[in-house]
């Protein structure tokens, strides 16, 4: 009865709703799913791909740090729990799928609402994608790949670079045309694995 109430007080409008980018990242992990992967999916927004890939992977734990996306996952049947990037995640995964915030963004462009953690990238729109690559190591099992979406707004050589410097290699696995950016996901493995 009190999970019913909780998911009744959620408030869509602070939850990051299925865009192209979404879509972009799904179309990427239907294509690098395998039935035997243990996937994480960090930053699940309302939970609409984790729930697209059930039945497809072997699991799926879902992560949002925004309490309203959790409840909306939850309300889709998605297992999901509350946590920052990889906070309290001790499992390690054969695919970890990001969709991080990647706008660059300053000061003034805050709401200081939940929403915000979908959308703010900080000022080069690449502070929490640091963050991401810096943890990503210790959470990937051997063999383990992770998808990550990002725009050129973002920078893509600059992330790439980024990823190089934690022994990461990096494929462009798919990109796609929106408004003012292009949408890339990038494929991360092991340098020294062969894709």
């Amino acid at each position: 009865m009190m999970d019913r109430l909780m998911i009744m007080q959620y408030s869509p409008d602070l939850v990051y709703m299925p865009e192209q980018d979404t879509y972009l990242l799904l179309k990427a992990a239907l294509a690098e799913v395998r039935p035997s992967d243990l996937v994480l999916e960090i930053g699940c927004g309302s939970g609409f791909v984790s729930k697209e890939l059930e039945g497809i992977a072997l699991s799926i734990l879902a992560t949002d740090i925004n309490p309203h996306a959790v409840l909306a996952a939850k309300a889709l049947g998605v297992d999901v729990v509350r946590a920052d990037l990889f906070q309290g995640i001790n499992g390690r995964f054969d695919l970890i799928l990001f969709n991080p915030p990647y706008l660059p963004t300053v000061p003034e462009e805050r709401t200081g609402q939940w929403i915000d953690y979908a959308l703010d990238g900080g000022e080069d729109g690449r502070e929490v994608i640091a963050l991401f690559l810096k943890d990503l190591m210790s959470h990937l099992r051997p063999a383990g790949r992770a998808l990550l979406l990002i725009s050129s707004l973002t920078g893509l050589e600059e992330v790439r670079e980024m990823a190089v410097a934690q022994e990461f290699h990096t494929t462009v696995v798919t990109t796609e045309r929106c408004f003012f950016e292009q949408l890339h996901v990038l494929r991360i493995s092991v340098a020294h694995e062969r894709d």
